[in-house]
């Protein structure tokens, strides 16, 4: 450990830049164990403990909020997580679909015209979710033109708004995830190998052909990233669908926001929370190892 070498033309010891590396790390470590792990482990022991009546915490060992989730309740549970999961798996590949075009049409334009896009993309994130969600009501609203328009086609009756329902719910969720799709993907784009696009374009490749062939394996990390800022959220956002799909409408973010709200069992929303994590992982765990796979290739 104390032998000297040599670091970026320094001459130091494996001591020291196991030091430096230490502290170079320790405010990202400290970060992610105060506002990730920690937190995490809290909702697995709550997870296993009582409550009474009241809602209280009483600190027994029991397996009661698994068993309920998995138990009498696991019919309503798992109508729920099903429609989590097919909602957010609409609201991704919605915004993914949309977010490629517009990463094209913002990575070909000027700087100029760069900066103009990409602030106007990122602008609506420095609006509360609560707000620009409320936004959406009254844009869905009976007096406005989308609503009209609805009832001219006959799917909703005139007079009446388009929320609550399922489309209301995934128009917003586009909406609040549309930005985290641009973004990855633009980077990617803004680096494309435009003389492999060239190359497909030589060889008589279709537009299509030429997407798939070379500019959607150049892509992928941009891609594997806007699925997973798109997708994570999308399965626990509970304000989107309270406001524009009502209690008929719930997710299994609104399931777990009322646990520990008005139906004041913790244990039971603390187990539910787990279960959602561990699904969201498994999930871009598996994302991700066929995303690696199919770049191989």
């Amino acid at each position: 450990m104390t032998e000297p070498t040599v670091w970026f033309g320094q001459l130091t010891t494996r001591r020291r830049l196991l030091a430096r590396g230490t502290l170079f790390i320790a405010a990202g470590v400290s970060w992610l164990t105060t506002f990730l792990l920690l937190p995490s482990l809290a909702l697995l022991v709550v997870s296993f403990v009582k409550r009474d009546a009241d809602g209280a915490l009483i600190w027994e060992l029991t397996l009661e909020s698994f068993a309920r989730i998995f138990g009498s309740a696991s019919g309503e549970n798992a109508r729920i997580l099903i429609r989590s999961v097919v909602l957010a798996l609409v609201a991704t590949s919605a915004s993914v679909m949309l977010a490629y075009p517009m990463s094209f049409f913002i990575a070909r334009g000027s700087q100029r015209r760069r900066f103009f896009w990409l602030a106007a993309v990122f602008v609506p994130l420095c609006t509360n979710l609560v707000i620009r969600t409320f936004s959406w009501k009254l844009l869905l609203s009976a007096q406005l033109l989308p609503a009209k328009i609805a009832a001219g086609l006959g799917w909703i009756d005139p007079g009446r708004d388009i929320y609550p329902s399922w489309i209301a719910v995934a128009l917003g969720l586009v909406a609040a995830s549309l930005p985290f799709a641009v973004v990855p993907l633009y980077t990617s784009i803004d680096r494309l190998d435009w003389s492999l696009v060239e190359a497909a374009q030589d060889l008589y490749g279709s537009r299509l052909r030429v997407f798939f062939a070379a500019i959607l394996p150049q892509t992928l990390p941009g891609l594997s990233v806007a699925v997973i800022l798109t997708f994570v959220p999308a399965m626990s956002v509970f304000v989107v669908s309270d406001m524009l799909g009502g209690a008929k409408h719930w997710l299994i973010g609104n399931l777990i926001q009322h646990q520990f709200g008005p139906g004041r069992n913790i244990p039971y929303g603390a187990a539910l929370s787990l279960l959602l994590i561990i699904m969201t992982l498994g999930g871009v765990s598996l994302y991700r190892r066929n995303g690696r796979s199919v770049e191989i290739l």
